[in-house]
């Protein structure tokens, strides 16, 4: 499946909860959504835990 295809899907999910659910289902659906992108892109292995919980180098500071 295309990326446009899941972008339509998610946009009508999130379109269709903020109608029948209000802004709070709306919320609710768009974290969800976050969720569901994250647990899959760590299943398909894009992400490793270690980089969530990672600590920065001594000598990477941001100011």
């Amino acid at each position: 499946m295309s990326m446009a295809v899941v972008g339509l899907v998610a946009g009508m999910a999130l379109g269709f909860a903020g109608y029948f659910g209000g802004f709070g289902a709306f919320l609710l659906v768009a974290a969800l959504g976050a969720v569901g992108f994250v647990v899959g892109r760590f299943l398909e292995g894009d992400l490793e835990p270690a980089e969530f919980f990672r600590g920065r180098e001594r000598g990477d500071r941001r100011r």
